[in-house]
């Protein structure tokens, strides 16, 4: 049976032996369907895929975060070297022998490393299909096997290629700000890996800030875009979607503000300034306001006069400013 194949009635089902909690899945599944008139009866198709991942969930590889395996409901337990093999596996997907035995054990010789991954291979879970296909020299990852980092990519090169969120959709802001890869790991190829996904995700959260703000939901784009601050408060592009936040709500204020904390950050952590483009987001002149100089005495107008903020590690969260005198 594969993807492609559609159940157009209860005998195929019973051909090919289908396990009667299958068939029971599937059945409901088309009768559903049919009853809610979404579906003519000639056209109730579902697949084959769709209904075992109801009934029997897929294997799951969780690498953003800690390494979980997950065949089923249940969380398998693996050595070392086999997460090591999986992981690398689950990133690159088709690898040869060759290749994988030495960028796992670079420091032995050609022949002790691909013992190390037929032993690594050989104590890996038994299924059907395997996990890990292999044929001559070459090694894949089994379709079947779900890997988040891929889900990530996903979302995050279709919102960097202009696949936002549809108007009034939710924003796949979760997806955007989980784990990072293999915390703790610090293997060459998990290194590079990881830098790779965090500019992937700053990238995606700086323009799923922008999309947003196209659409007129400032509040969500700000999320965003603070997010993109938090995980790198350096970073330029991340502030400048903060800005255009703020300035889409009309808060000249708050823009102001966070420019200049900003500007004092990057001079304390880097000695330089930021870029003449972000500085161009603001307004040349500022709002004035009319204060009050006391009884009988004429007012007179002054600038708005914005309080800092302050980032403080990796949160940079504003801090509120202390009161005249406190």
């Amino acid at each position: 049976m594969g993807e492609g194949l559609t159940l157009m009635g209860e005998g195929l089902l019973e051909e090919r032996g289908m396990p009667s909690e299958l068939h029971h899945g599937i059945t409901s599944l088309r009768r559903a369907a049919g009853e809610a008139g979404q579906l003519s009866e000639a056209h109730t198709h579902t697949t084959v895929s769709e209904a075992i991942e109801l009934v029997s969930p897929p294997p799951r590889l969780r690498l953003l975060g800690e390494f979980r395996l997950e065949l089923g409901t249940e969380a398998v337990e693996l050595c070392r070297n086999g997460q090591r093999l999986l992981a690398l596996m689950g990133l690159r997907g088709r690898v040869s022998r060759t290749v994988l035995a030495g960028t796992l054990w670079p420091d032995v010789t050609e022949e002790h490393a691909r013992g190390s991954l037929r032993t690594a291979l050989w104590k890996l879970p038994r299924g059907e299909p395997p996990l890990i296909g292999c044929r001559g020299d070459s090694l894949w990852v089994a379709p079947v096997l779900r890997v988040d980092v891929h889900t990530l990519t996903r979302t995050a090169l279709g919102v960097v290629q202009g696949c936002g969120p549809p108007l009034h959709a939710r924003p796949p802001l979760g997806v955007l700000t989980g784990e990072d890869l293999l915390p703790g790991w610090d293997e060459d190829w998990v290194l590079a890996e990881r830098e790779r996904l965090r500019q992937l995700r700053l990238h995606a959260l700086d323009a799923l800030a922008e999309s947003l703000i196209r659409q007129g939901r400032p509040a969500l784009a700000m999320e965003a875009a603070w997010a993109s601050v938090r995980a790198e408060p350096l970073r330029e592009s991340a502030h400048r979607a903060v800005l255009s936040a703020h300035l889409a709500e009309g808060n000249v204020s708050e823009a102001v503000r966070h420019y200049h904390a900003f500007c004092r950050l990057l001079n304390e952590e880097l000695g330089v300034e930021p870029s003449p483009r972000l500085a161009r987001m603001l307004p040349e002149r500022l709002p004035v306001r009319v204060t009050s100089r006391g009884p009988g005495r004429p007012a007179r107008m002054g600038r708005v006069i914005a309080a800092p903020t302050r980032f403080h590690g990796s949160s940079c969260t504003p801090r509120c400013p202390r009161s005249p005198g406190s």
